[in-house]
């Protein structure tokens, strides 16, 4: 009798540690950003009404390993006009896998968001940006972009963020130049500094 109660008990110890040890140390599958290698920021000068005035021009950062790990992005200088408003879009692309990841951000707006910051936007800013995205969403893909007309400075940097699995209902976080965007949570997919020169 005392020996079957033994083998009992070994054996429901020896089930109790291979139920343990198969599923607390199995791994949790990440959600990896994903891999940009061009951005395209495209610029419009709007008139007080919005219409457009003249012909657009865009301002590309590009690596063909990706933006964010290869090791020496190509990032043109963004150059605006004084006291001009711009209507400004973003596009972001994948090489790679030759996919637009612009459609993913557009479908998956309610998990994004960039934020506009740097020089050029925080401290004494010399642009401003507005959200202007389709149906009302705070995203950042489309946006008004107003150069003040009597900078202090010519030069400055802006610094494009986009931020992902973010709660977008966290204070502050629908401010496009909200500093404290870590405080919402997410990663970045992305952090870009244009330098920027107004003319």
């Amino acid at each position: 009798m005392k020996t079957t109660h033994k083998l009992y008990l070994i054996a429901l110890a020896l089930i109790s540690f291979a139920a343990s040890s198969c599923s607390s140390d199995d791994p949790v599958p990440e959600n990896d950003g994903e891999l940009i290698t061009d951005v395209t920021l495209t610029f419009q000068e709007i008139d007080e009404s919005g219409n457009a005035v003249g012909d657009s021009f865009d301002f590309t950062a590009s690596d063909a390993e990706g933006i964010e790990v290869g090791s020496a992005p190509d990032i043109e200088t963004v150059t605006l006009t004084k006291g001009k408003t711009y209507q400004m879009s973003i596009e972001v692309y994948n090489s790679i896998a030759e996919e637009d990841i612009t459609e993913e951000i557009q479908e998956e707006s309610d998990e994004h968001q960039f934020y506009f910051l740097g020089s050029a936007f925080v401290g004494t800013p010399v642009l401003s940006y507005e959200y202007d995205d389709e149906g009302g969403v705070i995203l950042g893909l489309k946006g008004i972009v107003t150069v003040a007309s009597n900078p202090g400075t010519n030069n400055a940097t802006m610094r494009i963020l986009l931020r992902h699995a973010l709660d977008k209902g966290y204070p502050g976080a629908d401010n496009p130049h909200f500093e404290d965007y870590a405080q919402a949570g997410g990663e970045s997919d992305l952090d870009i500094p244009f330098p920027l020169i107004l003319e």
